[in-house]
């Protein structure tokens, strides 16, 4: 008989969701277990976390999923991550997802991702890391989407008084044109991000 490591797959399916986190009853079903066991299984887990000192993620529950977190010990240490020059540029998915943002929020990221024709998760992550977007609310219908938008830090960070001073998009042109000025455009944002 096989043994499973349930807390090993667990902190793997922890990791793979992200901030979005996973349910009791997700956990559940995919462990293929009941939720009882399952609640066994992620307790264990949050014990193993806070008996061993050298780990530094913690597992914690927010509206209703679980999801890997760091410990509050190392907050300077993420702060300096965070503030580091050598992290303060974006990458092209980024400045992509953020240009998106703000020409037509609110908007989903289902959207943003049709728009892009790639997942953009980690773009989305790292950009209200950066305090450049934010939830602004929720889309009517099946699942209730979030909906994102652009943050004062974004205005300020551009120079811009309002989003009216983005300049505006052309009607009509072609491929070719909006490819080069969709470069022209991330090159001048990039020049901006690291000045």
């Amino acid at each position: 008989m096989t043994i499973i490591n349930w807390t090993s797959i667990l902190e793997s399916l922890l990791f793979a969701a992200g901030d979005e986190g996973l349910t009791l009853k997700q956990i559940a079903e995919v462990l293929e277990i009941d939720e009882l066991e399952a609640n066994d299984v992620i307790e264990d887990l949050r014990q193993e976390y806070a008996a061993n000192e050298n780990r530094g993620i913690i597992i914690v529950q927010l509206a209703g999923t679980y999801q890997l977190a760091t410990k509050k010990e190392n907050a300077d240490y993420l702060k300096k991550l965070v503030d580091s020059p050598n992290t303060s540029t974006l990458s092209q998915a980024a400045l992509e997802t953020l240009a998106i943002i703000a020409y037509k929020q609110p908007i989903t990221r289902a959207e943003i991702e049709e728009i892009r024709g790639v997942k953009s998760e980690r773009p989305l992550h790292t950009l209200m890391a950066k305090a450049l977007i934010k939830e602004v609310g929720r889309a009517e219908g099946t699942g209730r989407a979030i909906l994102y938008g652009t943050t004062k830090e974004f205005l300020d960070y551009f120079g811009l008084k309002s989003l009216e001073e983005l300049p505006a998009l052309p009607d009509k042109v072609e491929d070719e044109y909006i490819q080069e000025e969709a470069d022209l455009f991330f090159e001048k944002f990039q020049e901006t991000i690291q000045s």
